[in-house]
């Protein structure tokens, strides 16, 4: 190429005239393509009428992209008030700061505190799965960054299609590696979560991480632009052209066949830049050079600068010929919305900005000031000298459309529960080898089937604070190394209970992540969640979803944790409207927090000696719809879910608890999926002791077959394992706060012995672990 090529190869193709805030009232019949950026008809009316003229072509992306389900929650926003209305003085003591910011910030004592999150990145992970995965994992990262915290842990909860199904593999590595890969390169420990396999998710993974981070009550940081004069700074990646439209089409619209708009590119994510960026937060926050700090995830520019001036006090002016791009052939609107990641803007005051710019300097973080915190009440936006933007930010970021979607109770929502396991007379095994051979299946069925291939991906102990993780039932962290304090964190969700019974369905989840952090010894505080639902604009996955909130409010208040934050996805389905199968499995994805005084007295999930008496908390009743037999021995899903039974568990978790503080427990195993036959396997698989048990007090006490008292799901039920001379002791504390209590036998040997009557098998624990381990390895390799 000769040089004058290379030269004129160089020159940007001349740039169209912009449309100006001048030239949108001059021309206010110029044809808007307000569809192709999911905007319907009477929305962009709205729009009209609030600016009273068109709006720019910079000013619709930005409305587009902050108008979206994902953005503005427009659906579910006036149920989702109800974890405010519901909110008792109880459930604020620990809360520093609630629903409204970027993450919950729940006090631990001694001056720390802890800031938790979970969202979902679920269609770009059907697209992309790597970095679709990856960046979900960037981005709730940085959620935890922007409240003034080191990020310390993560957590996925995943959910993929059919194992047999072709499109699954592609999925399910995809989505792996990215988490894995991205997690892995920050340093942070992967210390939980949930792998699933439905074909109701085929279409529709999910893929929803959670990230916890430290920080001590004074570090808080919250997103707002306040101050005239102060700077509005722009610091981290370049912005590019990658996830345009990510949030107003990709997660907020169906996916449809032949419709390209309906896939624009998926974010890319450098995790080496979003670990400079960390460390380079944490030295600005050290050094109080921030006023106000937003991170740039879905709709990009057009959110942290709406967001920022929308929650100050004043009005934002920012020139867009000062954000550095990767890609200068980018238009207005394109910059506004791009997703690229890595990326945050900051207030600074401008005696501070030269303090600002030296440690990113020091961090080789690329910087740019765009924009001055004003007094005008507006938000106005300049590009190569014109005005593209002028708006009040409130009605970009909070006033947008609310809807009171229709809903109702699904026409085939009856059926389905008169479908139940007894009513059908679905074929129960009675024999000691039958029983047996049922245990075996299940433990090696794809959801209940270890996931260390999955989780031997990850870094579980990196940062050298992790006390659990994967596979007890709850990761726990230490948060101060010279006391031990540390929290505990569990995630939870069952499709197949939602699918019966919404409400029930929710208050389960949050009932398991529960108890799943009380297993630990921790004790539950605070609530983030994740409802992952069909298309609001069908009338039964919106029942669905009221349904889900309003038990999971209720649920709250009644065991007095107070839900900090979260996220809605919506849209994940593409079957026929009012069809049983026409999205997901309804799955709200519910995360729980707990504080434990001292790490080094977690209660793992396994009991690592012989000699050990192992005792059942709880009650047992004949409740098999949704369960995992079921699923996997007769394909079936129908009846009701388990009987949610709020006091019960918060009576256990107070037992669990007390167990733990006075050394009474030495391990403890929540009973779930799969019953107490699965939860006997997991408990002796975890550190290789066997036990040996029998059921007959439970059968007695709570008149259930040896089959029920083994596969049934009832909930608020737990193994503990206690040291024979303790025993008495926390039979009686149980006792006394009004928990059933059994005692099943004692660990020791090389197998899983359970006896009923005169009958028994065992199950040795080599049979058990190459039927738990070797299922998914085998389908996936």
């Amino acid at each position: 190429m000769t040089a004058a090529a290379d030269r004129a190869a160089t020159v940007p193709p001349p740039r169209p005239t912009l449309d100006t805030v001048e030239n949108a009232a001059a021309n206010p019949d110029e044809p808007q393509p307000y569809g192709e950026l999911g905007l319907k008809a009477d929305e962009y009316q709205r729009i009209r009428d609030i600016l009273g003229r068109r709006p720019t072509a910079a000013e619709l992306a930005m409305y587009s992209v902050m108008w979206s389900e994902h953005c503005s929650y427009k659906s579910s926003k006036n149920h989702l008030r109800k974890f405010g209305d519901r909110v008792t003085p109880e459930m604020t003591e620990h809360l520093l700061v609630g629903i409204g910011e970027n993450a919950g910030v729940v006090d631990i004592g001694d001056g720390w505190a802890v800031t938790f999150k979970v969202e979902s990145h679920n269609h770009p992970s059907y697209v992309e799965p790597y970095q679709g995965a990856a960046t979900g994992v960037g981005g709730i990262v940085r959620d935890i960054i922007s409240m003034g915290a080191r990020p310390v842990a993560v957590m996925d909860q995943l959910r993929f299609g059919a194992v047999d199904h072709p499109d699954t593999a592609r999925v399910v590595h995809g989505v792996v590696s990215g988490v894995g890969g991205y997690g892995n390169s920050l340093g942070l420990p992967n210390i939980g979560g949930e792998l699933v396999f439905d074909s109701s998710y085929q279409g529709n993974p999910l893929v929803n991480a959670l990230c916890l981070g430290v920080l001590r009550h004074e570090d808080i940081h919250l997103a707002n632009a306040s101050g005239t004069g102060n700077k509005v700074i722009l610091f981290g990646a370049r912005t590019g052209g990658d996830g345009i439209g990510g949030a107003s089409i990709l997660a907020s619209e169906t996916f449809e066949d032949g419709v390209p708009a309906k896939r624009p590119s998926v974010q890319v994510g450098d995790p080496f830049m979003e670990k400079v960026l960390i460390e380079c937060c944490l030295e600005l926050y050290a050094a109080k050079v921030v006023e106000g700090i937003q991170d740039l995830g879905a709709a990009g520019i057009s959110c942290a600068t709406s967001e920022l001036a929308s929650n100050g006090d004043g009005g934002m002016h920012v020139d867009l010929d000062d954000v550095l791009l990767r890609d200068p052939s980018l238009n207005a609107g394109e910059i506004l919305m791009s997703e690229s990641q890595e990326r945050m803007m900051a207030v600074v005051t401008p005696e501070k900005l030269d303090a600002f710019l030296a440690i990113t300097d020091k961090w080789d973080v690329e910087t740019s000031v765009i924009g001055e915190v004003n007094g005008s009440g507006r938000l106005t936006i300049d590009h190569h000298g014109q005005r593209i933007v002028d708006v009040d930010p409130r009605t970009v970021a909070h006033e947008g459309p609310v809807y009171d979607r229709p809903y109702a109770r699904p026409v085939w929502q009856d059926e389905l529960q008169k479908a139940s396991v007894v009513g059908l007379g679905l074929t129960r095994p009675e024999s000691a080898d039958d029983l047996r051979a049922t245990a075996l299946r299940l433990l090696a069925s794809p959801n209940l089937a270890s996931p260390a291939w999955v989780t031997d991906q990850y870094d579980r102990y990196v940062q050298g604070n992790t006390a659990l993780s994967q596979p007890d039932d709850g990761g726990v962290v230490r948060v101060d190394e010279s006391t031990g304090l540390g929290v505990a964190l569990a995630t939870d969700a069952n499709g197949r209970y939602g699918k019966l019974d919404p409400r029930a369905g929710a208050q389960l989840a949050l009932a398991e992540a529960y108890r799943n952090v009380a297993t630990t010894g921790a004790t539950p505080l605070a609530v983030t969640d994740c409802l992952n639902f069909g298309s609001p604009e069908h009338p039964d996955s919106m029942w669905q979803l009221v349904e889900a909130i309003e038990g999971l409010a209720d649920a709250c208040q009644e065991l007095g944790v107070p839900v900090t934050g979260g996220n809605v996805s919506l849209y994940n389905g593409s079957g026929e409207p009012g069809q049983i199968d026409s999205s997901i499995h309804p799955t709200p994805v519910v995360g729980v927090l707990g504080v434990i005084e001292d790490v080094r007295t977690a209660l793992p999930s396994g009991w690592r000696a012989a000699g050990l008496s192992v005792l059942l908390l709880g009650a047992t009743a004949d409740e098999l719809d949704g369960s995992a037999w079921a699923d996997v021995e007769h394909r079936h899903l129908g009846g009701l879910p388990p009987r949610v039974d709020l006091a019960a568990e918060r009576a256990l978790a107070g037992v669990l608890v007390e167990a733990r503080r006075s050394g009474a427990a030495t391990a403890a195993h929540d009973l779930s999926e799969g019953g107490l036959v699965q939860a006997l396997l997991e408990a002796s698989l975890r550190y290789g002791v066997g036990v040996t048990a029998t059921v007959d007090a439970v059968t007695a006490r709570d008149a259930v077959t040896p089959f029920s008292a083994l596969f049934s799901e009832s909930t608020a039920r737990a193994l503990v394992a206690v040291a024979p001379e303790r025993e008495a002791e926390l039979v009686a504390a149980a006792e006394a706060a009004g928990v059933p209590v059994a005692r099943l036998g004692e660990t020791g040997g090389d197998a899983v012995t359970v006896s009923f009557g005169d009958e028994s098998f065992a199950i040795a624990l080599d049979e058990a672990r190459e039927a738990h381990e070797g299922t998914l390895p085998r389908i996936f390799g």
